[in-house]
């Protein structure tokens, strides 16, 4: 975690929304093709951005946490993770559940770890944030050699 610079602490911000799925699979994966639907509506997802999908999971914290923590719940799709990285450079990802992905080798998460990247897990309010142009600050403690830190993440509307 220390050695994450500033410039990567404060970057675009696109919110994808995985909430039209969830009525027809409440586990729905976020997957390359609802990606490809997303940018044809709201433009290419710009490099360097945080891209953060929006399940409104959070709002289950408050008003029963046993359905939040539940397990399936919907999450990223590895290949949409791949893309976003590889095709697009993000720069981090973000997402409300506790987990990046379902999957029993939990692809996704050890893709993010095993090429450096950074993600922020449990994040809310995502419904209360464009799809593209606003930016996020995150910030969490400049711990030495840290691997995870709660981290505080807020928006910056345009």
């Amino acid at each position: 975690m220390d050695r994450i610079p500033l410039k990567q602490m404060v970057l675009p911000l696109v919110v994808l929304d995985d909430t039209p799925y969830l009525a027809k699979d409440p586990n729905h994966a976020f997957s390359l093709d609802d990606l490809r639907a997303w940018e044809k509506i709201h433009g290419r997802v710009p490099k360097g951005a945080f891209a953060a999908l929006r399940t409104d999971m959070y709002k289950d914290w408050e008003t029963d946490p046993e359905r939040f923590k539940r397990a399936p719940f919907p999450a990223w799709a590895f290949e949409a993770i791949k893309f976003l990285y590889e095709q697009r450079g993000v720069t981090a990802t973000g997402h409300e559940a506790m987990d990046t992905d379902t999957t029993d080798k939990m692809e996704s998460e050890t893709y993010l770890l095993q090429h450096g990247h950074y993600q922020i897990e449990v994040m809310a309010n995502l419904d209360k944030v464009p799809a593209k142009g606003a930016l996020i600050v995150v910030t969490w403690p400049k711990v030495k050699k840290g691997l995870g830190f709660p981290a505080r993440a807020f928006a910056i509307l345009p």
